[in-house]
């Protein structure tokens, strides 16, 4: 089975991105740095200058590459965060807007670096993916209404 990562390219911030996601998520670590070769005189890399960064967050592996200013992230792709409780939520979401985040809406929040993430309860998902089409319906319009995501609010709209 071939492994599957989740590459990211930044323009230049690939080491740092790392550093700062494998400060925030447990079981994380930066696992290597590979630097830019002489790549001769109309390369736009410095040698030796950082090229790729693979790093874990909470054990699933990702690849950070700077590839200069031609590469954009957009809400088109995000990286999921399902969290137990609230107060991972909290947590998390604290941690990404002290740094400089954006909060976006319905529990999406894009970094300093510019990664769409999404943090969520996981009893967020199991709510809105309800066989009950009116419980489904209460979460996913309660979600709606919200920015950082309130899993007690979710829950007493659908018990309503």
């Amino acid at each position: 089975m071939p492994q599957v990562i989740t590459f990211l390219t930044f323009n230049n911030q690939a080491e740092d991105a790392a550093k700062f996601y494998t400060s925030i998520f447990p079981n994380s670590s930066i696992t290597r740095v590979t630097r830019y070769p002489d790549l001769g005189s109309n390369s736009p890399f410095t040698v030796c200058g950082v090229m790729t960064v693979e790093f874990t967050l909470d054990g699933r592996p990702f690849t950070a590459l700077n590839g200069g200013p031609q590469f954009r992230f957009s809400n088109a792709c995000s990286i999921a965060v399902l969290c137990d409780t609230q107060a991972q939520v909290d947590e998390y979401w604290d941690r990404f807007v002290a740094a400089g985040g954006t909060p976006v809406a319905c529990g999406w929040i894009t970094d300093h670096f510019g990664v769409s993430w999404q943090i969520d309860p996981k009893s967020l998902i199991e709510l809105i993916a309800d066989p009950d089409p009116v419980k489904a319906g209460k979460a996913m319009r309660a979600m709606m209404t919200m920015v950082k995501i309130d899993s007690e609010q979710i829950s007493r709209a659908v018990a309503m």
